[in-house]
C-alpha cells in the first residue's frame, strides 16, 4: 500500500523542520525566503556552485539536530518528464536510508505549489518501498508517512496513489526471476489478485487454444515442459461503465530465442519479456484502485519460447486463430506471434479502444535507446492523443510509420503471411503491420514497443532501472475516455 499522505496547506514551521529525519524543499526559480537558507549557503559555497544550478543539481546536507535536507528548483515551463527527473534525483538519495517517514515542503504560487506537490508526492510514492530482491543483507522496506507542507489537494491525491500501486506492481512482476515467475506461478498470481480485486477471470489454456485453432500461440508455447501457457482474460466491469478498454500484454517469461538460440549476451535478462503483461496488469490494477468508470478486459499472454524436439521451427506454416497462415522465418520472433491470437480474441469483443504492450523488438531499441517507447496504430487521431498524453503524464512516446506498403516484406510464397523477414529492417514497423492483420472489426488499435521498459539510473519519476513505463500512459488514455 502507498504511504499515508497527510497534507498541510501551510508552510513548514521551524518546529517541523526541527523534528524532521528526511526533508525537501522545492522552491521556485524565484525565491527570497529560501529555507534553512543559512545551511544552504554554506553547502552551495562549499560546493562551489549557486541558487539557479538547484534546477539541475539539487544539493543535500545534514540538518544540525541529525535530519538530512535536501533543496531543489523547479524551473518554469519543464516538461513533466523533466519535472519528475528532477524530484527523482533530489528524493533519491532521502529514500536510500529507507526513512519511516518523509516530510516535503513546496513554495511559490499556487500553480508552482500544485504542480510539485503532486509530482513530489508521486515519486515518493512510486520510490517509496524495495522491490523484490533475493540477496541475504537487503532487507524489505516501505516509506510509512508523506508529511506535505504548502499544500492540500481539495479532492485528494487517490488517481496518483493508484498509478504507483500498479507501476509498482508491474515493477515487481518483472523483477521476479524466472524460476519464481514460470507461466503456471504467474497464472496463479494472477488468479489471486484478481479475487481480491473482484475481477472476472478466464483462462484459455494449451488444450483449449488447440481445440479453437489458435496456432500462432500454440507454436511458441508447444515447445516447453510443463505445457502451462495460457491466454489469461481479466475483466474489471464498474457500473454505469459506458466505454470499453482493451489491454493486451506480452507474458513471455522466459525468452531462448527457441531453435534461433539467443547467444549468452542476449538470452541474460529475458525474464523481463513478460513486462508487457506486467505493464497491462499494472494499469488494470491502478484503473480499480481509482475507480475508473471504464470496462478493462485486460488479456495476458503467457508462455514461455524454448527449445525442444516440439518446438517450432524456421519454415513451418502455422494457422492463426483468424484463419492466416504464417511462414516462421525466425523462432526469436515469438512475440508476435503469441500477440496474434490474443489480439484476435481480444478484438472478437468489439471494444472501443484495444492497446497492447509488449518488449517486441530490437530494432525499436536501436532507433530510440531507452529514454523512449515507440507507438504504432491504425488510427491517427488516437496515435496524436497518445503523444500528447505521452508528454503530460512524463511517459515518452515516439510515433513511426504504419503505411501498408511496407507489407510487401511480407509477402511469403507459400502462407498468408511471414512472421518477419530474416534482414532485421524496420522490424518494429513490420512487427506492427504483423499484429495488424490479426485484428478484426477494424478495432482502433494502439501498439506500444516498450524499448524504455529499462534503463541503469531511472527514467523520468522512476528510480529503478525497471520503470514501469507505460502505467502511467496507460492510465490517463483511459481515463481520457470518461
Amino acid at each position: 500500500m502507498a504511504a499515508k499522505l497527510i497534507q498541510d496547506s501551510k508552510s513548514i514551521t521551524s518546529e517541523a523542520i526541527k523534528k524532521a529525519s528526511h526533508l525537501l524543499f522545492i522552491l521556485p526559480e524565484k525565491f527570497l525566503e529560501v529555507p534553512c537558507g543559512e545551511l544552504l549557503d554554506a553547502r552551495m559555497k562549499r560546493g562551489k556552485t549557486s541558487f539557479e544550478a538547484l534546477s539541475k543539481t539539487p544539493l543535500h546536507a545534514d540538518l544540525p539536530g541529525g535530519g538530512h535536507v535536501a533543496w531543489v528548483v523547479l524551473r518554469s515551463g519543464q516538461s513533466t518528464f523533466e519535472r519528475h527527473a528532477s524530484l527523482c534525483g533530489a528524493l533519491e538519495p532521502l529514500l536510500k536510508e529507507q526513512p519511516e517517514t518523509i516530510a516535503i515542503a513546496v513554495y511559490g504560487g499556487k500553480d508552482e505549489r500544485t504542480l510539485a506537490a503532486e509530482a513530489a508526492v508521486y515519486c515518493a510514492w512510486v520510490n517509496g518501498t524495495t522491490l523484490p530482491t533475493r540477496k541475504k543483507k537487503d532487507k524489505t522496506w516501505a516509506l510509512s508517512k508523506i508529511r506535505l507542507f504548502g499544500y492540500k489537494a481539495t479532492d485528494g491525491m487517490a488517481h496518483l496513489a493508484a498509478r504507483a500501486e500498479g507501476n509498482l506492481l508491474a515493477r515487481s512482476l518483472t523483477r521476479l526471476p524466472a524460476n519464481e515467475l514460470t507461466p503456471a506461478l504467474y497464472r496463479d498470481f494472477v488468479r489471486t489478485l484478481a479475487e481480491k480485486q473482484g475481477w472476472q477471470v478466464e483462462e484459455f489454456d494449451l488444450k483449449k487454444l488447440r481445440r479453437m485453432g489458435a496456432g500462432a500461440f500454440v507454436a511458441v508455447a508447444q515447445g516447453s515442459e510443463p505445457a502451462d501457457a495460457a491466454i489469461v482474460h481479466l475483466s474489471y466491469i464498474p457500473k454505469k461503465a459506458n466505454k470499453t478498454v482493451a489491454l493486451v500484454g506480452k507474458g513471455i517469461c522466459f525468452d531462448t530465442g527457441g531453435h534461433n538460440l539467443k547467444p549468452a549476451r542476449y538470452m541474460h535478462g529475458m525474464h523481463h519479456d513478460m513486462n508487457g503483461s506486467a505493464v497491462s496488469l499494472g494499469i488494470l490494477l491502478a484503473a480499480s484502485e481509482a475507480g475508473l468508470p471504464v470496462r478493462i478486459d485486460c488479456w495476458l499472454a503467457i508462455a514461455q519460447n524454448h527449445i525442444s524436439p516440439q518446438a517450432y521451427k524456421q519454415n513451418d506454416v502455422v494457422t492463426a486463430l483468424n484463419g492466416t497462415s504464417i511462414e516462421i522465418i525466425h523462432t526469436d520472433a515469438e512475440g508476435r506471434m503469441v500477440l496474434a491470437d490474443t489480439l484476435t480474441l481480444a478484438s472478437r469483443e468489439k471494444p472501443d479502444l484495444m492497446i497492447d504492450f509488449a518488449t517486441l523488438t530490437g530494432s525499436m531499441a536501436t532507433a530510440l535507446g531507452n529514454r523512449y517507447s515507440g507507438i504504432l496504430g491504425n488510427q491517427p487521431e488516437a496515435l496524436c492523443r497518445a503523444i500528447g498524453v505521452s508528454h503530460a503524464v512524463g511517459e515518452r512516446l515516439c510515433a513511426f510509420p504504419f503505411d501498408a506498403d511496407y507489407d510487401s516484406e511480407l509477402d511469403s510464397d507459400i502462407a498468408d503471411i511471414k512472421q518477419c523477414t530474416l534482414e532485421g529492417e524496420a522490424d518494429h514497423i513490420l512487427a506492427a503491420r504483423f499484429l495488424s492483420k490479426f485484428i478484426e472489426h477494424d478495432t482502433p488499435w494502439l501498439h506500444v514497443d516498450l524499448s524504455s521498459y529499462s534503463r541503469k539510473g531511472g527514467l523520468g519519476a522512476v528510480a529503478s532501472e525497471i520503470n514501469g513505463f507505460g502505467v502511467g500512459w496507460g492510465l490517463a488514455m483511459i481515463a481520457g475516455l470518461v
